[in-house]
């Protein structure tokens, strides 16, 4: 009955507006009323998206392997940008993402699987939402499960509306920009973009709904809970530079000490395992449930035994490196000048290359799971941090900075730079703390900044074909609306430039 209603729910979902993708029932003759007959069944609708978010793609019929559910996004993010790259020419270079061509291409694969994956995660989430207050069962159960769909949908449309719509800019409230069509229930069909204030708006009426509901227990940290919806909060408002609210929740995160920052020597276990108690939140698949090819550690674990990951080691920026001193814990996760004696490898057949990574690990020999971050509570101290310097606050941001500094670096001297010295410190420190877990394009889209990988001097051009620059504010960072979605809504609006 399980696998029924698992395959069922992810037939249901919604994939933004079009004949094609918005399948209001399940295929599979399970109908709501046997979906949503008992808390159990609706448990399993949750589990079914938690799984989703970290399975091999089925959004799109081509280039799969490279597409581990919401990984696979988070990979893009860092490949769009220019910290992590690689030296050749493959998956995340010149498939899409490292040349800009495929969010550009309206009827490709790159933007048909994030659209897709999204709003899959946003039709499941409706489902249960609908239906879930009808179910005769104890409130507190139907609380827990509330909650989750609520920082589901709540995460889903915080990356919608940032990869279609342009960015949020506080300076010209209200933002009637088009964002994205905006379901909110089974029943909407073929809606129109609505603005990105609009998003906005709906985002942080989910989460706040979901932060009243106060639910803390969870079976693990695969799913959400009240922290996470906090969490979300935090780096909503950062997008939105709602300061005040960023530091608030963010703030309120950290002094829940429900998570504590990893000792230098837990920072060197290979970020894959959710049972360490920064981790907030992370994709948690177990052995039965591998993807030898297809995980997110397959393409960026240092230790991966896939042909993609001998040849391709993932390299960072070496200004970055070099920015970082040399008693810092986050230094030890690059290797400037690798060697088979200060960086082993499992096979001969392994390549090695300058600055090239160790931070992420396979959690077992021979194998490419691992736990996939999804938040930790790092970002919380970065949020912090970044949004007090953003008003202008150096004082505290130079605590809050040092905070976090110095449990990374035993022998770190509290900052004394102030106003944008500050801003770019901060963000240095957010760029190598966070780095290959998919931050890096939304940071500069939502900072306003250009994508310039002139400025990183071991970027491989020719990896990228030779694109090395976008401009802020320019019309390529927005994605383009999949061309099937505009054809089969006719209500949706116009596509992006």
């Amino acid at each position: 009955m399980k696998k029924t209603i698992y395959i069922g729910l992810i037939s249901l979902l919604f994939l933004g507006c079009s004949k094609d993708y918005l399948e209001t029932s399940p295929t599979d003759k399970v109908d709501d009323k046997a979906i949503f007959s008992s808390i159990e069944n609706v448990e399993t609708v949750i589990n079914g998206v938690y799984r989703y978010m970290f399975e091999r793609t089925t959004a799109v019929s081509s280039n799969q392997q490279n597409k581990p559910g919401v990984g696979g996004v988070l990979l893009s993010n860092d490949f769009l940008a220019e910290d992590l790259h690689i030296g050749s020419s493959s998956w995340f270079t010149g498939t899409g993402d490292g040349n800009w061509n495929g969010h550009r291409i309206d009827n490709g694969t790159n933007t048909a699987y994030v659209y897709r994956t999204f709003y899959r995660i946003i039709g499941n989430a409706n489902a249960v939402l609908d239906n879930i207050d009808l179910l005769d069962a104890p409130d507190d159960q139907k609380a827990r499960l509330k909650s989750q769909a609520l920082v589901l949908r709540a995460y889903a449309y915080s990356y919608l509306v940032q990869y279609y719509g342009k960015r949020y800019d506080v300076a010209n409230k209200p933002n009637s920009q088009p964002g994205v069509p905006l379901p909110l229930s089974q029943k909407d069909n073929k809606m129109p973009r609505v603005s990105v204030e609009e998003v906005y708006a709906a985002i942080n009426k989910d989460l706040d709904d979901a932060i009243g509901l106060n639910v803390a227990t969870r079976a693990d940290k695969s799913q959400t809970n009240v922290w996470i919806a906090k969490g979300l909060k935090a780096r909503v408002a950062l997008t939105m530079q709602d300061y005040d609210n960023a530091i608030k929740y963010a703030r309120e995160v950290i002094n829940s000490q429900s998570f504590k920052l990893m000792t230098v020597a837990e920072y060197k276990t290979g970020f894959n395992n959710a049972g360490l108690s920064e981790f907030m939140w992370a994709s948690m698949p177990s052995e039965d449930q591998g993807d030898t090819f297809g995980s997110y550690f397959a393409q960026i674990a240092y230790n991966a035994n896939t042909s993609f990951q001998r040849a391709n080691p993932k390299r960072i920026n070496s200004v970055l490196y070099d920015f970082l001193p040399a008693t810092d814990v986050r230094k030890t996760m690059w290797e400037p000048t690798p060697t088979q004696a200060n960086f082993p490898l499992p096979a001969s057949n392994f390549v090695r290359q300058p600055f090239m990574s160790r931070k992420f690990s396979i959690k077992a020999a021979g194998g490419t799971l691992g736990d996939v971050s999804l938040m930790r509570l790092s970002e919380m101290y970065l949020i912090e941090a970044e949004s007090y310097a953003s008003k202008g606050q150096s004082g505290p941001a130079q605590d809050v900075l040092h905070e976090i500094n110095s449990v990374r670096n035993p022998s770190a001297v509290k900052s004394t730079k102030i106003g944008n010295e500050l801003l770019k410190e901060i963000w240095n420190y957010r760029r190598v703390e966070l780095w290959g877990e998919g931050f890096r394009f939304l940071d500069l889209k939502r900072l306003n900044q250009d994508m310039d990988r002139n400025t990183v001097p071991n970027y491989t051009s020719a990896a990228v074909g030779g694109f090395m620059l976008v401009k802020a504010g320019d019309d390529r960072w927005q994605f383009l609306i999949p061309r099937s979605e505009m054809e089969n809504n006719p209500n949706i609006g116009e596509q992006n430039k």
